[in-house]
């Protein structure tokens, strides 16, 4: 099979497309002909060398992908009401830049009715993300506010849609959603998905941005994918009982902040990387995104946001775009 391999750790052009043998599926497992393969941040640090594979995981990139299951674990794929021939689409702990791509069962979803492969491999990270931190670590309820850093991301426009769809209860306010953005463009993609209010984050000051809208109250959730520095501001808009979820660290591992106003509003700084959690964990998650997000995708409530979409062979030049932070959305290859 075709595969993009990182010949060596660097920049964007050590990615080739090469020649590998086929993965075997084992138990529990599938094997996926992928027509699409997303694209993600991580992928970007792996290829750099700062993000080591998982033990056990391939060393190929790519942690999702879409396509048409073509072998497996028959008795696993009965059990969760899958056969040979259906389309799914997969989070996968790596392998995903390849023709042909195993996945554990579990991390299986089916394609929404009426998507392509290309719409279909933007949706899992993203959405696995999301949903394991912004709902089940940061516990967003209906009618509370949400502060997305990077909005305009793959995880900024996921992460806007669910919140204001799951956050619209008949018998509550609507969750209100801001986001924060590196160019009015964007922050006016983001105002078109649905987010209240969007902040560009190079002419403004978020923090204070964020009291003005809030009356002073602060924010109920934030999901951030800067850390470093944003960390102390991040602390001061926060309401009581406020949370903080970091699930990147683009801005530097190391934070200061006032830990006297942690203690005073009570509040709670977590994070998560999905990478290396076990197979039990990610498959719950797809659960309750079968059972809660889904329908939402089938009826057009929550859109799948591609910016770009690169033949594998050009793998190079999507990591540069995604490099650039010139995109709005995801970025999808594609195997044809």
């Amino acid at each position: 099979m075709k595969a993009v391999e990182i010949s060596a750790f660097g920049p964007p052009d050590v990615l080739r497309l090469g020649e590998r043998l086929a993965p075997v599926p084992g138990a529990g497992e599938v094997l996926i002909r992928v027509g699409a393969s997303g694209i993600n941040r991580p992928d970007v640090l792996q290829r750099t060398g700062n993000y080591p594979v998982p033990p056990g995981a391939s060393d190929i990139p790519g942690l999702e992908v879409a396509g048409q299951i073509i072998g497996g674990d028959a008795q696993a794929m009965s059990a969760a009401g899958l056969k040979q021939g259906d389309r799914v689409c997969a989070l996968v702990a790596g392998g995903g830049y390849a023709q042909l791509c195993v996945a554990p069962v579990g991390q299986c979803l089916p394609v929404p009715n009426g998507f392509s492969d290309v719409e279909a491999a933007s949706l899992p990270e993203t959405f696995f993300t999301v949903w394991s931190n912004v709902f089940d670590r940061a516990r967003l309820q209906a009618g509370e506010t949400l502060l997305i850093q990077g909005g305009s991301s793959g995880i900024g426009v996921t992460a806007i849609q669910m919140a204001k769809a799951l956050g619209d209860g008949s018998n509550a306010p609507a969750t209100r959603v801001i986001v924060t953005a590196g160019s009015d463009d964007k922050c006016a993609a983001c105002l078109k998905l649905g987010a209240d209010h969007a902040i560009n984050y190079k002419t403004q000051d978020f923090a204070q941005e964020v009291k003005k809208l809030t009356g002073a109250a602060g924010v109920d959730v934030i999901l951030d994918m800067v850390a470093g520095a944003y960390v102390a501001r991040e602390v001061e808009c926060l309401a009581e009982d406020g949370r903080l979820v970091i699930i990147a660290v683009q801005g530097g591992v190391k934070a200061e902040f006032n830990a006297g106003m942690v203690l005073r509003k009570r509040l709670v700084i977590t994070g998560s990387t999905l990478r290396p959690r076990p197979v039990a964990f990610k498959a719950a998650i797809a659960q309750a995104l079968k059972a809660n997000v889904w329908p939402m995708l089938e009826s057009g409530a929550i859109k799948p946001v591609i910016h770009s979409t690169f033949a594998a062979a050009d793998a190079g030049r999507a990591h540069q775009l995604m490099e650039s932070n010139q995109h709005i959305g995801k970025i999808v290859l594609t195997w044809n």
